[in-house]
Formats: structure tokens, sequence, C-alpha cells
């Protein structure tokens, strides 16, 4: 296998992205790669549209139109990015597991208790082993990575699934915070029965130890417990409600001040956490749960920008909820490379 300084004297960037099984047609593989992309084809608890486990797919797929110029990094390029090879089982066991799942979901919406069913009693537990095995498998690629000194980044599938990352995060850093990008707080405990619940992503995260602060930005469909859990959290959750985002933006309030102050609410070492449905919904159409209002794609930028000029290190990140469609997969994968690039910048000396 060629070297990364071995590719970098032959690899063009500004020829076509070829279909190589690579972000943007890239020439690196796993060991001449920094960042490594995991793509989770995984949306079993998805409770309104399903495709978001075809998402890593359409994110390579139109990853190949982008070009590899990075405003922020015109170089980021050359720090080598691969994405592993898409596993077909989780693919797979995710479209059989949906089904069961949606058994659960419909006895609940007709008023009706699942423990009164001993059989859904089982296939919810079967569910929640089989969720868990699934953060096992991620947390055993990202900590491999980790080990190797390398980045990581995850690909979704639905929001459950960055969990495995985030608990191989707090492995290497002992206090790390979360940027959390969404439309909702995904703090419901065990939502519907599940226990790894894509509502449920940020409750669970908050029991890892190392995880000193969450900050959310883009929030707009929220529940009274998750709003009792916030005001309760004694300054460890932080939110900031897309209405009142907007207030402020009306009333004159420049968005880079309130990127600043959003920043500043972080520790040094910052993953982010990217659900594709923080975004205003012209830009994610096909999303699993999409909400009116919501972020511009710079606005998001602006704010993970804002990270890096802080001083402050993205140590890792996931990008989440992408619809199964061409425009949201283009949507994606300009995000997918955008923090890429940005993690990199914000690892380096400057």
């Amino acid at each position: 296998m060629a070297t990364r300084e071995e590719i970098l004297q032959t690899f063009d960037p500004n020829e076509i992205g070829v279909n190589n099984g690579n972000l943007l047609g890239l020439p690196f593989d796993y060991e001449s790669a920094n960042i490594i992309v995991i793509g989770v084809p995984w949306e079993v608890t998805v409770s309104y549209r399903a495709g978001t486990a075809a998402a890593p797919q359409r994110v390579l797929d139109a990853s190949r139109q982008l070009d590899v110029y990075d405003f922020d990094y015109p170089d980021g390029w050359k720090q080598g990015i691969f994405m592993v090879g898409i596993d077909d089982r989780i693919q797979r066991k995710s479209q059989t597991l949906r089904q069961d799942a949606r058994r659960i979901i419909e006895q609940m919406e007709q008023g009706r208790r699942v423990e009164d069913d001993p059989d859904l009693v089982r296939v919810l537990h079967t569910i929640n082993q089989e969720c868990e095995a699934v953060n096992q498998w991620l947390f055993d690629q990202a900590q491999t990575a980790l080990n190797q000194g390398k980045q990581i980044a995850v690909i979704g599938g639905d929001h459950s699934v960055p969990l495995g990352a985030i608990r191989a995060i707090a492995e290497h850093y002992p206090d790390f915070g979360i940027l959390h990008i969404d439309a909702h707080a995904d703090l419901r405990e065990a939502y519907e029965g599940f226990e790894f619940s894509h509502a449920s992503i940020m409750f669970n995260a908050l029991k890892v130890p190392q995880l000193s602060k969450l900050v959310q930005v883009g929030i707009r469909d929220i529940c009274h417990d998750e709003i009792t859990l916030i005001q309760n959290s004694n300054g460890r959750v932080s939110t900031y409600y897309d209405p009142m985002l907007k207030q402020k933006l009306y009333a004159g309030i420049s968005w880079l001040e309130v990127c600043k102050q959003i920043v500043a609410e972080l520790p040094q070492h910052v993953y982010i956490s990217f659900d594709i449905d923080g975004l205003d919904p012209k830009l994610c159409p096909n999303t699993g749960t999409p909400v009116p209002g919501g972020l511009e794609l710079e606005q998001t930028v602006c704010l993970f920008r804002e990270v890096v000029e802080s001083g402050r290190q993205i140590v890792g990140f996931d990008v989440v909820e992408v619809g199964d469609g061409e425009w949201d997969g283009n949507v994606g994968a300009r995000a997918v490379y955008k923090l890429c690039n940005l993690m990199a910048l914000s690892g380096l000396d400057r």
C-alpha cells in the first residue's frame, strides 16, 4: 500500500471524483488516512418515517460531486480521509428489526400497553439487545482507530447510532463536551420503550461521566420531561432553542456573536453531534422527523468554525438522520467533508 506521502505526490485534486468506494473519490485507505469515517446504516427505532439507514450510501455517492477545495482548510484533503466499507449485515438486521419495532409502536399508538403482550415484551428485549450490540460494534471500530492516533467520524442512520463512538471518545478524553445540533432535544428516557431510541441519544450520552457539558442548538420540538431534565441539570445541559435564537437575530444581534456565546460554554475538547433535521427542512426534506424552522447550513458552519477559532479541539463528530434522497445526500456529504476539515484544522498548532 502507498503511504500518504506517496499518494500526495500523484493525486490530482482537480480531477473528477472516481468511484473508488471512498468519500469524494479520495485515494486513501485505512492505513494512510488520518480520519476514519464509519457509516452505520441503522434506524430500528425511528418513530416517524424511515430512510436514514440508506444515508451512509447516499452521502458516499453524492460526495463524488463535491470539489475538494475547502475555504477553511484548502489542503485539508491531504490529511487523508477514508470511509470504511458499509456493513450490509447491519443494514439487513436494521430492516428486520424495524418491522418488529413498528409492531411495538403501533401497539402504543392504539393506547395499549406493551407489557400486556408477552410476545411484544420479548421483541422489545431483543431490540434493546441488538441496539446495544451495534453500540458495542461501533465502540470497537472507533476504539481501534483512536488507538492508532486517528480521528473518527460517524455517518448515520438514525440518531441512536453514535453512542458507541461517544463512549470511545470518553476513553481517550477525561473531560469533553458535546455540541448538539438538532430540532429535538433527544433527552427522553427509553422513548417508546426502546432503551437506545433515536430520541434518547443525549439522555444516554449523559450517562457517560466524562461528558461534562452538553450544549444544544436549534431545538424546537421538545416535551415537558426534557425541559425539566435541562432545568435540573445544574448547568450540565445548556439548550439554545430555535425560537429564542431567531428572536435574538430579529433584535439585531449578529449570528457570529450568538455563536461566540454558545461556544464559550464548551470545554476544550468538543464532540459534534449533527442531526441534519436541525437544519431548515428545505435542506433535508427526507429526514426522519422534519420540523419547520431551523438553521441554514452556513449558520452551522459558522458555529463549527467558531469552535476552531476559539482554540478548542474537535475530537470527533457524527452526521445523522440524513434522508434517503439525492439532495439530502448532497447536503449531508457537504456537512461531513466540512467537519472533517474543521476537525483536522482544530488539531493544528496555529
